[in-house]
């Protein structure tokens, strides 16, 4: 069953674009120094969840650091909140926030994420265990986006 995110995330929406954010590590090329930073910041950016979301069910399992992730679909499209206790993940969730926000669950699925990681060199840069992570969120958005069809 897909329960509606907090209330203060649906009233926020995200500030970076997926567009934002290629053309940002394109400007930064390979300072992954300064990549890392772009994603710490794209985190502190998150719309906020609600604490009452943060419960068992909705951990994400697989990484090593806590994340919650909780997903809705209103008038067709997924709208996903997602929170982390670690600074770098909030960044990548916030990657792959602006990737999937707003799509139809189909659309979710045939999305080309790894296409995407590819593209931004982040399977090259990250550490294993954040790899590691980073797929776990992507599979548990693909898992919700298939029940929600």
């Amino acid at each position: 069953m897909l329960t509606w995110p907090g209330e203060h995330a649906r009233n926020r929406p995200m500030t970076a674009t997926l567009d934002d954010i290629r053309e940002t590590f394109d400007l930064l090329g390979d300072d992954w120094d300064e990549r890392y930073r772009y994603i710490i910041e794209l985190g502190k950016d998150l719309p906020p969840m609600d604490e009452s979301d943060k419960v068992d069910a909705n951990k994400v399992r697989g990484c090593s650091s806590q994340v919650w992730m909780v997903m809705a679909v209103k008038d067709g499209h997924i709208q996903l909140v997602a929170d982390s206790d670690a600074h770098i993940v909030r960044g990548l969730i916030a990657v792959l926030l602006s990737a999937y926000q707003g799509r139809t669950p189909q659309e979710a699925k045939d999305f080309d994420i790894d296409g995407l990681m590819n593209e931004l060199q982040l399977s090259q840069a990250l550490s294993p265990t954040r790899t590691n992570g980073l797929l776990s969120m992507i599979q548990r958005i693909q898992l919700l986006s298939e029940q929600a069809l």
